[in-house]
């Protein structure tokens, strides 16, 4: 489904000034009751509620700096498959996990790649989860409106990264902050049975 609402039909929008944010600030400090913790390799890892044994259906998340980086999209997989074993996406128990495990991937990888080809490149990437939805926004600062290709044409090549995405997720969508140069490109994928 293409869409280009700011924000899933569940959510109320972005937080107050924080664009769409998963609650990491980058700067170590505790965001909407999230400790954030920042590390040396520049990933500020957000642990919530349900990262920490309370109620499993708390959102967990985890943000990525993609500044001074280069080869950001293996390291952009790579993070999300971290992200994954951490919250027990991965290792995968069946074939329907192993397939929603790589679909999420697949997703970073599209997004991050789109995000380098047509919007200057990745500034951030997060993953954020809860036990129905795991969500992941790349920003960039581009001005661009990602769309998939119409008439999307699988035989050619090129042009199906947001077609790909369309396919994979149950929704996605564009958030822009009024005055700020740049987007969040979002896509929410359903969590594994």
């Amino acid at each position: 489904m293409s869409t280009t609402r700011p924000y899933s039909p569940g959510d109320r929008g972005p937080e107050s000034g924080d664009g769409g944010a998963s609650g990491a600030s980058g700067d170590g400090v505790s965001v909407s009751g999230h400790s954030v913790a920042p590390t040396a390799d520049g990933v500020s890892v957000t642990v919530s509620a349900g990262d920490a044994g309370v109620p499993s259906a708390a959102r967990s998340a985890r943000s990525l700096s993609f500044e001074g980086e280069s080869a950001v999209v293996p390291l952009a997989r790579d993070f999300a498959r971290q992200a994954l074993h951490a919250w027990g996406w991965l290792p995968a128990a069946g074939a329907d996990r192993r397939a929603a495990a790589e679909d999420v991937l697949l997703v970073v990888s599209e997004l991050v790649t789109n995000a380098c080809l047509h919007a200057e490149g990745p500034e951030e990437l997060r993953i954020s989860c809860d036990n129905k939805v795991l969500r992941v926004e790349v920003s960039d600062r581009g001005t661009g409106q990602p769309a998939p290709r119409t008439p999307h044409r699988a035989g050619r090549p090129g042009g199906h990264g947001m077609f790909i995405v369309q396919r994979l997720c149950l929704d996605w969508g564009v958030v822009r902050a009024p005055g700020v140069t740049g987007k969040t490109v979002w896509a929410e994928l359903g969590a594994p049975a």
